[in-house]
């Protein structure tokens, strides 16, 4: 039966009045006098304004991917009775509530069509009888047997259908309210009705035909239904009851599903108390989350019990939501009680963000980003067991082929180049790093064997030995870090490199390329596999070829160790703001400085400065900001400078001191913390060394900075006291390079505080752990009493064969 739950506030002050008739089609419901909902009688809620976003799709097939959410027009919202009442069983979650409410507003303001299906006026109805029990029992052992006995009391079984009863009331005037509420606050003109059905109202044709009519005539007036199954009066569920193609309305989850279906929805959204679907009882040792389910995989499955409110259980959402995928409907199961994701699950779920359990009929053609990162672990640990000569082997081979695949490599490559080109995406900048080159490949593989050269005494070095005791000795030796996630753009040279110095350190990479580069990449990472299994390993370097967005990757908390990310500025903060729990290993700017001394030389000046902001404005570590030591204004050598830059066409933005020296001066910077990535640099005017010092701290990004003067004494003042990763003397900030250092390649660039700095090679990817060898030892025989003595000896490092 329908019943009203708000009535909107303009239709309060028009002076319109309505009536309905109810789904069942036998009593009237007054909502307001005169309402019939039918179709030529809806004519007067037209011209009703509110917002609108173009979202169309033909609804008989579901998504197939995660990121086809973000097209759902018509969405049912399923809150399970954990969800809507407190996990302390005293009352209704008022704060999660509202939490959703406001979410479900924000998506029917963007013109999406929104439908609730509530549980909790059992649970609801349960805990106010309860209450009522225990409050009059309470003054009946007052008066009779004294307050010793309160304790003693026993509630009696509370039959559900008077739960429902005492239940339904509260909690949607609970929904009126709230929002009736956000409808005020929000401007925006929607409000909530109330909806009670039994499994009747879907079998009967013709109250079938009323429900969904009164379903589409109340969304077409932006109204959002609430619906619950009329728990009062509806008897048990006859056991295997479903009709062929039918699912019996046995609880509010078969409910949704049915009215999905039956609504042509796009997104059933069913929250509940979970996750999502684990592939065993939630809480368990080895319980995983299974982020898409597809048909068939039920027996992969084993459930758990039912929910601590509620009538049904995982098995009852997994058999619903499956029904519902089949009518053409998509279906994600997730957590609506977790305090930190409650409050956007909603609308991360929309947007195509990774949450909870996703169902989909179409399976990918390789495996999950969950199953590449356990691929990736298992490969790398076996990767690790080498022996150093043969990773090194590995490493040798990878050069070999990047040459003698040049051509296939150079094919690929030209491809990603004319994709770009037609699309007209990317900056010439960005086209750059894209293209490969005979010169590139081969610049490669010197790298990748300097790489291989140095790798033969990595990982199980020792770097430190101590007789703790007699017969007791401590190693301190080098390991894995893990898992890598190494996150790059544009730059596919990028692929062999890294993989060289994963495979040199021991460590397992999961490798997500952008998709600019994917011919490039998909040919490099074969070829890197290629050369991995010739030592049976070649799982442990795995390239992500799904629509995994960054965002979900950096979830991964529980398959990855340590972020790496290659690209923009942009691309890294991004990372850092997304990693959940995961290191993040890198520069989110590239702000270099070079500051020109009094004593500089003119030609020195004038040879590092076209360097480093010509050679190739786009890199991380080329000049964005030179700094000019006063005294050098209106000198010969500031006029080089000024001519060379002009004559490499390098635009000039003055920094607020440099502008008031000029009468007519080039545009005033908006920022001196600006990375221009490209033919652009700023000049500004300091006092001194100390003063350039102080200058780079406040607005640099502790990258690489450089100092130009023929005074040794400032030079090292400059060296000593400068905070950046990589400081450096009379010589261009395009060194700053793990090939040009010697690394032979290159993870990135940190100006991290911690573990690695500056341009990370093999060294930056292991981390240590202590190795103990004993003889029956115990600490007690360590106390004052005991017969053990600490000693605490250095000993001698072996020296390994580094041949």
């Amino acid at each position: 039966m329908l019943c009203r739950a708000a009535l909107l506030p303009s239709l309060r002050s028009s002076g319109q009045f309505w009536r309905q008739t109810d789904v069942a089609g036998s009593h009237p419901c007054l909502l307001a006098p005169n309402l019939v909902l039918r179709n030529e009688s809806a004519r007067g809620w037209s011209n009703i304004p509110f917002i609108t976003v173009p979202l169309s799709r033909t609804h008989g097939k579901s998504f197939a991917h995660r990121s086809e959410l973000k097209h759902a027009k018509r969405i049912v919202v399923k809150l399970g009775s954990a969800v809507v009442t407190r996990g302390d069983e005293c009352g209704l979650a008022l704060g999660r509530l509202a939490s959703i409410v406001e979410q479900v507003s924000m998506l029917q303001n963007q013109g999406r069509e929104m439908m609730i299906v509530t549980s909790g006026a059992v649970a609801f109805g349960k805990q106010r009888l309860r209450h009522e029990i225990l409050l009059s029992q309470s003054v009946r052992q007052a008066l009779h047997s004294g307050q010793n006995q309160l304790k003693d009391m026993a509630i009696p079984v509370l039959e559900a259908r008077a739960c429902a009863a005492a239940g339904q009331s509260g909690l949607m005037a609970l929904y009126e309210a709230m929002f009736t509420q956000y409808s005020i606050c929000a401007a925006q003109f929607f409000s909530s009705f109330q909806i009670l059905v039994t499994n009747l109202d879907f079998h009967d044709e013709q109250k079938r035909r009323n429900l969904n009519g009164t379903l589409h005539e109340l969304l077409r007036m932006n109204i959002v239904p609430i619906i619950n199954t009329n728990d009062a009066v509806v008897p048990p569920p006859e056991p295997n009851s479903d009709l062929q193609g039918v699912i019996s309305v046995k609880d509010n989850d078969s409910l949704a599903a049915r009215l999905a279906v039956e609504m042509k929805t796009d997104l059933l959204i069913v929250l509940s108390d979970v996750e999502g679907l684990f592939d065993s009882p939630p809480g368990s040792d080895d319980a995983k989350l299974i982020d898409i389910f597809y048909p068939g995989d039920q027996q992969s499955v084993t459930f758990g019990t039912k929910s601590r409110v509620g009538m049904g259980g995982m098995e009852a959402k997994v058999k619903a939501a499956l029904w519902a995928l089949q009518g053409g409907t998509s279906v994600v199961i997730a957590n609506g009680t977790h305090p930190k994701i409650s409050g956007h699950v909603i609308t991360d779920i929309v947007e195509g963000k990774k949450v909870g359990t996703f169902f989909s009929e179409v399976k990918p053609a390789g495996p999950t980003v969950e199953q590449q990162a356990e691929m990736a672990r298992t490969g790398g640990r076996s990767l690790a067991a080498l022996q150093p000569e043969q990773r090194a082997e590995i490493i040798y081979h990878l050069a070999d082929l990047l040459t003698d695949q040049r051509e296939e490599i150079l094919q690929a490559n030209k491809k990603d180049l004319e994709e770009a080109e037609h699309k007209g995406r990317l900056a010439l900048p960005l086209l750059k790093r894209l293209s490969l080159s005979t010169s590139k490949l081969n610049s490669l593989a010197i790298g990748l064997r300097q790489i291989a050269a140095s790798s033969q005494d990595s990982v199980g070095r020792v770097l430190r030995r101590t007789r703790v005791a007699k017969d007791l000795e401590l190693e301190q030796v080098t390991v894995p870090i893990g898992v890598l996630l190494v996150i790059f753009e544009s730059r596919p040279d990028c692929l062999p490199q890294v993989s060289a110095l994963a495979i040199a350190s021991g460590n397992g990479l999961l490798l997500k390329g952008g998709k600019e580069a994917s011919h490039s990449n998909q040919i490099l990472h074969h070829l890197t596999q290629e050369a991995l299994s010739i030592h049976g390993v070649k799982d442990a370097v795995q390239l992500v070829n799904t629509r995994e967005e960054v965002e979900d990757l950096c979830r991964l908390d529980k398959l990855i160790d340590l972020i790496i990310p290659r690209g923009s500025s942009q691309l890294v903060r991004d990372i850092q703001k997304s990693a959940r729990g995961i290191p993040v290993m890198g520069h989110s700017e590239g702000i270099c400085h070079v500051y020109v001394d009094l004593e500089a030389s003119v030609e020195k000046v004038t040879r590092i400065v076209r360097d480093s902001k010509c050679e190739y404005p786009a890199a991380c570590n080329a000049l964005e900001t030179l700094l000019i030591h006063r005294d050098l204004l209106r000198t010969p050598v500031f006029d080089q400078i000024i001519d060379m830059l002009r004559v490499e066409q390098v635009k000039v933005h003055a920094g607020p001191k440099f502008a008031s020296y000029l009468t007519f001066s080039p545009s005033e910077v908006k920022s001196l913390r600006t990375e221009y990535g490209d033919l652009e640099c700023c000049i500004e005017v300091v006092d001194s060394a100390q003063d350039a010092i102080e200058h780079i701290h406040k607005y640099g990004s502790s990258h690489t900075d450089v100092i130009i003067t023929e005074n040794e004494k400032t030079a090292e003042f400059f060296l000593q006291h400068l905070d950046s990763a990589c400081v450096f003397w009379n010589a261009s900030t395009r060194f700053s390079d793990g090939y040009r250092f010697g690394l032979g390649a290159e993870v990135g660039i940190s100006t991290s505080r911690i573990h690695a700095r500056g341009p990370v090679g093999i060294e930056g990817l292991l981390t240590t752990k202590w190795l103990l060898r004993g003889e029956n030892h115990i600490v007690s025989d360590f106390s004052e009493q005991g017969s053990m003595k600490y000693l605490h000896e250095n000993l001698p490092i072996p020296q390994r064969n580094s041949n």
